[in-house]
C-alpha cells in the first residue's frame, strides 16, 4: 500500500479536476447529522471529513431503493468518498447475494465494477455506534480503494488498490507527497474514538453472546418490543446489509425491483394465506436471528455491524442494543 498527503484544498481541486469523468458523492454537514450530496465544483469545498456517519447507507448506491431490471446496467464512474468501515463491511453480505456466480446480479456487478469507494477513517461517533463491540475497527479495514485520513489541514491518503492508485493517477492532484506511512496523530485519534467506543458500549454482548441469547428467547419476550413497533421497515431500509426486495411486473415488460423489508406485515405471506410472520413479535424476532443467527451462518459474513442507524431510524424507540442486553441477562 502506498501512501501519501496532500492538503484539503489541494484535494478539493483535484476533485474538480475529474468531476467531468466521475460522478461524486460525498458527506455534508446536515446539523447534527450528515448526508451524502452529489458534488459539483462548487460544493467540493462543503465535503466534511470530520462527521459522524452519514445517514443513507452505502447499500443504496449499489442496490438502489428502485430500478427497473429489465434496461441495461448503468456504466457511469462514479467516487464515492467519506464511506465508513461499518458500511465498507457491510458489502461483504451484498456481494455475497448479488455476486454470486449463479444468481449474479449484473447490475449491482456493474455499478460495483465502475465505483471507486473511498473511505475515511471515524473522526466522531454517535451514541449508537457500536462497531467495535463484534471486532470491527473504526477505520477502513477492506473494501476501499484508498483510505483518507485526516490530520488538521492535512488528508493522508492510504492507497489499497489498483483502481484507487489510477484514479489518483488520473486526478494529477498537486501537492501529492508520498510519505512512508502514517502519522503518530492519526493512531492516536484511531485509538481514542476506539476507546470512546468501548466505553460507550462495555455492557454490550459480543456476537457470540448474542446469537446464544437470542436461541433462548420465547414470544412473550418480544411481544414486549413489538408493542411499540409500527411496522414501518425503517430499521431494515436503513441498514447496511439488508437486501430484500420485491420484483413488480409492469406493463411494456417493465420489471421493477423495489426495497422490501420483513417488518412489513405479509412479508413472508404466500399464495395459499399461510404468512409464518403473521404476528408482530415473531417479525421483529426473525429481524434480529436473520442478523445474528442466519445470514452469518448462511454466508460466514457480519449481518450487523454495528452503524446504529436502526436505532436512530425507529419511529417506536425500540433500541437494538438494549434488547439484546435485556436476552443476555434473561438467559
Amino acid at each position: 500500500m502506498s501512501v501519501y498527503s496532500i492538503s484539503k484544498k489541494e484535494w478539493a481541486e483535484s476533485l474538480i479536476r475529474v468531476i467531468t469523468d466521475y460522478t461524486i458523492y460525498a458527506p455534508v454537514e446536515n446539523g447534527d447529522n450528515a448526508d451524502y450530496r452529489l458534488m459539483t465544483d462548487s460544493t467540493v469545498k462543503d465535503i466534511s471529513y470530520d462527521c459522524v456517519i452519514p445517514v443513507l447507507p452505502l447499500k443504496a448506491f449499489f442496490f438502489p431503493i428502485k430500478e427497473n431490471v429489465g434496461q441495461e446496467p448503468t456504466t457511469q464512474k462514479r467516487i464515492i468518498l467519506g464511506v465508513r468501515n461499518c458500511d465498507l463491511i457491510a458489502l461483504k453480505l451484498l456481494d455475497a447475494v448479488y455476486l454470486d456466480d449463479e444468481f449474479l446480479d449484473i447490475h449491482y456487478e456493474t455499478r460495483r465494477t465502475n465505483t471507486v469507494l473511498i473511505g475515511n477513517d471515524c473522526q466522531a461517533i454517535k451514541e449508537t455506534c457500536h462497531c467495535t463491540t463484534y471486532g470491527l475497527e473504526p477505520y477502513p479495514e477492506e473494501n476501499m480503494d484508498i483510505t483518507i485520513s485526516p490530520a488538521g489541514e492535512l488528508l493522508y491518503l492510504t492507497v489499497s488498490t489498483l483502481k484507487g492508485e489510477e484514479l489518483l493517477s488520473g486526478m494529477a492532484p498537486k501537492g501529492l507527497r508520498g510519505v512512508e506511512g502514517l502519522p503518530e496523530s492519526v493512531y492516536t485519534k484511531r485509538s481514542a474514538i476506539r476507546n470512546l467506543l468501548e466505553k460507550q458500549n462495555k455492557d454490550l454482548p459480543d456476537l457470540e453472546e448474542t446469537k446464544a441469547a437470542l436461541l433462548n428467547t420465547t414470544d412473550e419476550f418480544w411481544g414486549e418490543y413489538a408493542a411499540k413497533c409500527v411496522s414501518c421497515g425503517a430499521c431494515s431500509v436503513i441498514c447496511p446489509t439488508c437486501h430484500c426486495f420485491l420484483l413488480i411486473d409492469r406493463e411494456k415488460f417493465e420489471k421493477v425491483k423495489n426495497w422490501d423489508a420483513c417488518q412489513y406485515p405479509a412479508f413472508e405471506k404466500v399464495a395459499a394465506g399461510e404468512d409464518p410472520l403473521k404476528k408482530l413479535n415473531k417479525r421483529l424476532k426473525n429481524r434480529y436471528e436473520c442478523k445474528y443467527i442466519h445470514k452469518p451462518g448462511m454466508f460466514d459474513v457480519l449481518a450487523c455491524t454495528g452503524c446504529g442507524r436502526c436505532i436512530d431510524a425507529c419511529i417506536g424507540k425500540i433500541d437494538k442494543n438494549q434488547i439484546i442486553i435485556a436476552a443476555c441477562k434473561k438467559d
